[in-house]
């Protein structure tokens, strides 16, 4: 990994789940130029900001908040859905800050998280097999020949969503709608009239009260921007390189490379091999950056990938997120924390409990059990206190749409419930209630770990 870089050498590499049948090799190229002379999406302040604030996380002063869809689509692109997601990111927050007593880091999976990589290239219907479903920014989820063949515009199609979901996004961040006077306005309809609806109107109300003895002492939002504004932060999955390479720029400030698709991209668990591609564009970039870190996975490797992706040991630059199943973390991850902490090295570790936990309902729905997700986060922080790590954070499938695609939570949804408004392009999400309720468990989990670091000063 000591060769020169530069932000085509992947192409040398092998690399995985990336499509190789599009019709005409020389219409990507084509679109690949064009989005070279586009304006980049995120800036690297911004990235440099993030990292920062990672490093806060991986010294155990801040908790990472990351989530959003499995995959966005071009058909469900629209405000109301954009703002309906960054709402629940702000409720799960506010719960998550007056239970930790921390700051938290806000990242949505959104303005780029189109491409996912597939068990099976092709799937067949009947007597009809064609490729699989891979994402909008690569072919149409119809089951026809021409929507499953790769199509290259679908990638300015999806530079233009993700510009326009950014803009919106900002707008949220700082022009007042993150206010934290609005917190009552921020509960979901679907949400209001739940357990977690309760729950959450009861903390808005102590903060309500907080404020208003805040702004009696003359703390206000004009005094204190980060009352009525939010840093607001976007990740995905750079699972196609071709499209990453074209976003990487050069940061005139600092004279580095930096990937302007996102503030943050992470190599997914089928991508991370040490040779390839993936890993190859990863270490190029000074983006700060994320690995999905699976059951298979043996601490030696760990730590050789990790010293390929963050050679200087940089606080912030790497985040390793977990993806076990609830009923392998216990065996897996201590080992791997184990081998980071002894090591020395500085990562932030979070926990995916979603995609370890993924079934196929009797009525043939793909679904994730709620229990099972809790389970995965529960045994995460509980294993992490063990070791002396810092359980930094948690990376989520979730929307805010009123979706019924996930076992259980505090509706009790079932497997015949499923059909009701199964609307996701790829994989099951928790719905508002659902990860409302997660952030709460995660609350009281966050708050005893505040209250063991208070004992232990004080003794």
């Amino acid at each position: 990994m000591t060769e020169h870089w530069t932000p085509a050498s992947w192409r040398s590499k092998p690399a995985k789940h990336m499509p190789t049948d599009y019709p005409d090799l020389s219409a990507v190229t084509k679109v690949e130029q064009t989005l070279r002379g586009m304006p980049p999406l995120v800036f690297a302040g911004e990235a440099r900001r993030l990292k920062t604030l990672l490093g806060e996380v991986s010294e155990g002063r801040a908790f990472l908040l990351q989530g959003g869809d499995c995959a966005e689509s071009f058909k469900e692109f629209h405000a109301d859905n954009i703002r309906d997601t960054f709402r629940l990111i702000l409720q799960m927050a506010v719960v998550l800050t007056f239970a930790g007593g921390k700051p938290i880091v806000k990242v949505g999976r959104m303005a780029g998280q189109f491409a996912k990589p597939r068990s099976a290239p092709i799937e067949t219907q009947g007597d009809v097999t064609l490729p699989s479903y891979r994402g909008d920014n690569i072919n149409g989820m119809e089951f026809t020949p021409e929507a499953r063949t790769p199509d290259p515009q679908r990638l300015l199609q999806a530079y233009s969503q993700a510009a326009s979901t950014l803009n919106l996004l900002r707008a949220f961040a700082g022009g007042g709608y993150a206010d934290l006077h609005n917190i009552h306005r921020w509960t979901l309809g679907f949400v209001a009239d739940s357990p977690q609806g309760a729950r959450y109107r009861e903390l808005g109300e102590k903060i309500s009260e907080a404020l208003t003895f805040m702004e009696a002492i003359g703390v206000t939002p004009e005094s204190q921007p980060a009352l009525h504004q939010v840093e607001f932060f976007t990740s995905h999955e750079a699972l196609l390189l071709g499209f990453e390479e074209a976003m990487t720029r050069i940061d005139s400030t600092s004279g580095q490379w930096y990937d302007t698709s996102a503030h943050l991209v992470w190599i997914g668990e089928r991508t991370r091999e040490l040779g390839g591609a993936h890993v190859e564009f990863f270490r190029g970039i000074k983006n700060p950056i994320g690995v999905k870190v699976g059951p298979t996975v043996e601490a030696d490797d760990l730590l050789r990938l990790i010293d390929a992706l963050n050679p200087q040991n940089e606080p912030g630059r790497l985040t390793l997120y977990g993806r076990f199943g609830y009923d392998k973390i216990e065996d897996r991850l201590p080992r791997l924390l184990r081998a980071t902490k002894a090591g020395g090295r500085s990562v932030v570790w979070a926990i995916d409990p979603m995609h370890g936990n993924t079934l196929t309902a009797a009525t043939g729905f793909k679904t994730r059990p709620f229990d099972r997700i809790l389970s995965e986060v529960k045994s995460f922080v509980e294993l992490c206190k063990a070791e002396g790590v810092h359980p930094g954070g948690v990376h989520l499938e979730m929307t805010g749409q009123n979706v019924t695609e996930c076992l259980g939570g505090a509706r009790a949804l079932s497997e015949t419930d499923l059909a009701d408004r199964y609307h996701t392009h790829c994989d099951p999400r928790l719905n508002g209630e659902q990860a409302l309720e997660l952030a709460f468990l995660l609350a009281e989990k966050l708050k005893e770990e505040r209250a063991e670091q208070q004992r232990r000063a004080a003794s």
